[in-house]
Formats: structure tokens, sequence, C-alpha cells
């Protein structure tokens, strides 16, 4: 049953949620606006073009693809505010975070369970590449 007391709970938990998130999101987002604005994000884009054509994404989505695998999802979408994408490439550009994210912490973790943390993070890049490709030509 609803009450006052769960919906007021659920409230200050919803909002705890949204103030860590805005603090991830929103300053990835004003460095990623930065660097768009002064140009460094196009240099760097221009790096990726190569890659990022065979998954049918725009040289920016590379800085969401590595914010997200260094980082995690949200920071990833803090960067993806910024730049401009079709649906199909915000598909694949999902799909590709989704699968490899976070690297860094989660090879910590998998190196405690005594699992090899460099084949299991190149097994999540090369996946994640692949999955991406793959997306492109079907889509």
């Amino acid at each position: 049953m609803l009450t006052f007391d769960t919906l007021n709970r659920g409230l200050k938990k919803g909002l705890r949620v949204l103030i860590t998130l805005a603090k991830i999101m929103i300053p990835i987002y004003i460095v990623t606006e930065i660097l768009k604005y002064s140009g460094l994000l196009q240099m760097v884009a221009r790096l990726f073009i190569p890659l990022m054509s065979l998954l049918g994404l725009p040289g920016e989505a590379a800085f969401a693809l590595i914010i997200g695998g260094a980082l995690n999802i949200y920071a990833a979408l803090g960067v993806l505010a910024s730049i401009d994408l079709t649906i199909k490439q915000a598909t694949i550009t999902g799909v590709v975070i989704s699968i490899s994210h976070n690297l860094i912490g989660e090879s910590a973790v998998i190196k405690k369970i005594g699992i090899n943390p460099f084949f299991i993070t190149g097994l999540r890049i090369i996946s994640s590449l692949l999955t991406g490709m793959l997306m492109n030509i079907i889509l």
C-alpha cells in the first residue's frame, strides 16, 4: 500500500540518485562542450574517424566510448548529451558502451576473483567493436 511515508522515502532516495548522477554527468558534459568549442574535440575526432566509420559513428563518438570504457555509462551519457547522433548512431553507441563500460573498475574486480583482467578487458573491447560493426551493417 502506498503511504505518505513510502512516497517520502522514495522521493528522497530518488533525489539522492539524481544528485549522484548529476555530479558525474554535468561536469563531463561541460568538459565536452569546452572541448567542442575549443576545437580539441574535433582534432581528437579526426584521429578516430577510420575506426568510428566502421561503426557508422562520427569521430566525436570516440570520446564517449573512451569515457564510458574508462569510467562508466553515466559519464558517457554526459558526453553523448553534447553530440548530435542519429537514432541508429545512438543505438550503436549505447550497445558498444554497455558491453565495454567501466573497464578499469571492473578489471580490478575480475582480478580479485582470479581471472586474467587483460584477457577479459580485451574480449569486452573486441566484442563491443564487433557488435557495433555488425549493427552498423544490419541497421
